[in-house]
């Protein structure tokens, strides 16, 4: 949070428990809900989870954030950055974002973490 506000952003925080998104942006007037990840760079891909994981003495449940949160902010330590992704356009389990080029070449259908590093 405090880098969001370092870097300009009006943030809020969600008042009580089990919230669907840690913190909400106010840009230019409208509000962001935003799930915060940390993602890890592997591969030449930073990976984040884009599910939530609860368990209890009957399983664990997965649960995606499709129409609960407008975005992940996603930090990756290794790269020093963070990713504003909509959470529409991330798989409803894992997302990855492309640093580095691939070994095959291809350009097409990449979704590169460039294109999404948080402005500011």
């Amino acid at each position: 949070m405090a880098e969001l506000v370092r870097r300009g952003y009006q943030v809020l925080v969600p008042f009580g428990t089990n919230q669907r998104y840690d913190v909400v942006l106010d840009v230019d007037g409208e509000f962001v809900r935003a799930q915060c990840k940390k993602g890890r760079l592997r591969n030449g891909v930073v990976r984040f989870p884009a599910r939530s994981v609860r368990s209890n003495t009957r399983g664990l449940y997965f649960r995606g954030y499709s129409g609960e949160v407008e975005i992940f902010l996603v930090y990756c330590p290794e790269t020093k950055q963070i990713y504003a992704v909509p959470v529409d356009e991330v798989p409803a389990t894992d997302g990855w974002l492309r640093v580095h080029p691939t070994r095959n070449g291809q350009k097409e259908g990449v979704r590169w973490a460039r294109d999404y590093e948080l402005p500011g």
